[in-house]
């Protein structure tokens, strides 16, 4: 961010090769952000779709090559996009600009494959994971027979209800809200879009990477704690180590 700050408001003093550069890290970030997003959404649905088979699918050995995979895949997706701009640096860059050209198919694949396909598998892993979690609520209800286990049936029906709608409508609405700006502005090709708007437009899609982890992980009581620990300096005490967060 501090890089795009000093892109838009002076001159690039920094080199072609190092605009090359820093367009490709810029691209392989937001890229492999998006795809970290779509294996966690998998990583959900197994946990709830299939939670007895969950341990011995999701394994610390298949996360690390998963993770990998997606940096790697990421990476040769951004190369290909920029590879003209990679391998000839400065071609297509006046004297204090950072600007890429990339042809329209190649706008295309990127509108598809870092927009529309994500998406559309977060939003149709979450709508799985929303539908089986209100399935389970519904069954805990309804296997419930007295009047005071009734209502607190109710009650935890209602809480897993809420909470998965709330995890699958924060997620989707953010994600789109910082996209949709950037592509509007990315695909009009409009000569009355100007710098400043593609400024914010670009800066809210980096956003969107810096509050996918804070949305994952306030939604774990235990992280929420932890935090409160750290802010109200409780962290400090000589007990600190014993406080049960979990």
């Amino acid at each position: 961010m501090p890089a795009e700050i000093l892109l838009k408001m002076t001159c690039w003093f920094l080199g072609d090769s190092m605009c090359s550069l820093y367009v490709f890290l810029g691209w392989l970030s937001v890229s492999a952000s998006v795809g970290d997003m779509v294996l966690i959404s998998v990583d959900r649905y197994v946990a709830i779709c299939d939670p007895l088979h969950y341990t011995h699918k999701v394994t610390v050995k298949r996360v690390k090559v998963c993770i990998c995979l997606c940096w790697f895949c990421s990476g040769c997706f951004c190369f290909g996009i920029l590879n003209d701009n990679l391998t000839h640096p400065g071609k297509y860059i006046c004297q204090g600009e950072c600007v890429i050209s990339i042809s329209h198919v190649a706008e295309v694949v990127d509108l598809v494959s870092t927009f529309i396909l994500p998406i559309s598998a977060i939003i149709a892993l979450y709508m799985s994971v929303f539908v089986v979690a209100v399935s389970q609520a519904r069954a805990m209800r309804s296997h419930i027979t007295s009047i005071t286990a009734q209502r607190s049936g109710k009650a935890v029906a209602k809480k897993s209800e809420l909470k998965a709608a709330r995890s699958l409508g924060v997620l989707v609405v953010v994600f789109l809200i910082c996209f949709c700006p950037y592509y509007c502005v990315y695909l009009a090709a409009d000569t009355s879009v100007t710098v400043t708007v593609y400024f914010y437009a670009s800066f809210l899609m980096y956003i969107n990477s810096c509050l996918n982890p804070l949305i994952y992980s306030l939604f774990y009581p235990w992280f929420r704690k932890s935090v409160k620990q750290i802010f109200t300096m409780q962290i400090l005490q000589p007990d600190s180590q014993n406080i049960n967060i979990l």
